[in-house]
């Protein structure tokens, strides 16, 4: 039945644009080169505006996931990589629950499944296009056009496209890493600093002071003769960046990079040279950074439909079960869920609300902690990395687990590896939770997964340039 299913998408195979596998070693210069070229042509995007906008001062359904979804509103990146997340979504669902089964040692059933989640991501594109566009975010369709929608539309579906041909070109060998966690740590890098130093001034009743944290600091200390008083307002005020969060944000990078140092270490011995003996190291974030970003695509889709439906139909008891979004008292934006569904989805936006709410507080944990252990659980399967792809590896490489009988690598590995993948999904997502609840810059959710992506850099950088590998051993010593 799944082989059949995937059958259905061969048809596409001659319309889809591909980039071709290298054919030879991709020297680590030339892969330097591809992923500055890649991150650059991302970049522009993110900074070039739509055509045709009246008006994008609407409420914004994903302002919270923003960063995590590399998107940039108003932009050729309005949708990010919110589709390509959300077609590997779809497919590892049906994956896992067996709806779809596909044989990854088969190359003609893995070169499917990825024309499969290309065609759905596509088209996933074009119904967030259509929606976004229709739903006013850029000014009333009716005042828009015709014309001018169907060019705002065209405009999202080809950045999209673009992004997904990126991401294809630098997961097939061209480039280091993938397209989507590299696009993703880039853009949350660039929130951060911006947050850090922005240079603009904003007015929000004490008076004109900058937007930027480090920036506001040493403007707070310079004007004030209170420096006492000043110290405090730059590292507890409220509705701007401050220090605390600042500080919060470097010390939960410092300690993700240290935690990348946790592995455990299975002794093997080959069968094919007498006496070699070594270890197959099996991390803390087995996984790295996919629960997370799948996590994140799941809760944007959520608060996506959820804040939509409410806009067109407030007063359905179904929609407001979803959802209730509206102003946080006290502020003047963005908007937030106030019940429903969706607000227990969200994070928590200080300690305070932690404490005057702790049912959501739980609800939110629970939440973040289960779906990224069953995710990161999934994944396994998926990405060839669960116990019956490492015994095959074994075999083929003539690896036995030292003190085990050669047929028994697959039974110790299936005791080893789901328990540590699921345990390090949750970690990742207690990480996430205890940054949140910190208020760092941004999404703890966001700063994991730049932290774990630029770390999984320096590994690559490492591993192809040849150059020591030592940061996590170095700052285990010191801490």
């Amino acid at each position: 039945m799944s082989g059949r299913i995937l059958d259905l998408f061969k048809p596409f195979k001659a319309f889809l644009p591909e980039v071709i596998a290298p054919q030879r070693k991709v020297p680590y210069n030339q892969k330097l080169i591809w992923t500055a070229v890649s991150l650059l042509i991302f970049l522009v995007m993110g900074q070039t505006p739509l055509y045709g906008i009246v008006s994008s001062e609407t409420s914004d359904p994903l302002y919270w996931l923003r960063s995590m979804l590399a998107s940039n509103r108003g932009t050729l990146m309005e949708l990010g990589v919110t589709p390509i997340i959300t077609s590997s979504m779809i497919f590892q669902f049906l994956q896992g629950t067996q709806l779809l089964q596909v044989d990854m040692s088969n190359k003609k059933d893995v070169e499917l499944l990825q024309m499969a989640q290309k065609v759905c991501a596509i088209a996933l594109t074009f119904g967030q296009a259509v929606v976004v566009v229709l739903t006013g975010n850029y000014g009333n369709p009716s005042s828009l056009g015709i014309s001018i929608s169907l060019i705002l539309i065209f405009q999202l579906i080809f950045a999209s496209f673009i992004v997904l041909l990126l991401d294809e070109l630098l997961s097939k060998g061209y480039g280091l890493g993938s397209g989507i966690s590299l696009f993703t740590a880039t853009n949350i890098a660039e929130q951060i600093f911006w947050k850090a130093f922005a240079p603009t001034t904003v007015n929000m009743g004490r008076g004109t002071e900058f937007e930027g944290a480090i920036i506001a600091l040493f403007h707070l200390l310079a004007v004030r003769k209170d420096k006492k008083r000043a110290l405090v307002e730059a590292f507890y005020r409220q509705n701007l960046p401050n220090c605390f969060q600042v500080l919060s944000t470097v010390a939960v990078f410092l300690f993700v990079l240290y935690l990348q140092g946790f592995r455990y270490e299975l002794p093997v011995r080959s069968t094919n040279v007498r006496g070699q003996i070594g270890t197959y190291p099996i991390k803390l974030f087995y996984t790295s950074n996919t629960p997370i970003m799948l996590q994140s695509a799941l809760s944007s889709n959520i608060f996506l439909i959820s804040q939509i439906m409410y806009q067109k139909f407030p007063s359905n008891p179904i929609i407001r079960m979803l959802g209730v979004w509206g102003l946080r008292p006290g502020s003047q934006g963005p908007q937030v869920a106030l019940s429903g569904l969706a607000y227990y989805l969200q994070p928590p936006s200080s300690i305070s609300e932690i404490l005057l709410d702790p049912i959501k507080a739980v609800a939110y944990i629970a939440f973040v902690l289960g779906t990224c252990a069953l995710f990161s659980k999934t994944w396994t399967e998926i990405s060839g990395t669960s116990a019956r792809d490492v015994a095959k590896q074994f075999k083929e490489q003539g690896l036995v687990i030292n003190g085990k009988r050669e047929t028994s690598a697959y039974r110790e590995l299936k005791k080893i590896i789901p328990t540590a993948a699921a345990f390090g999904g949750a970690s990742i997502g207690a990480l996430a939770v205890g940054s949140d609840f910190l208020g760092t810059l941004g999404s703890g959710s966001s700063i994991l997964l730049a932290t774990t992506t630029i770390y999984g850099y320096y590994e690559m950088a490492a591993k192809e340039g040849g150059f020591s590998k030592n940061l996590v051993s170095g700052m285990s010593e010191l801490m």
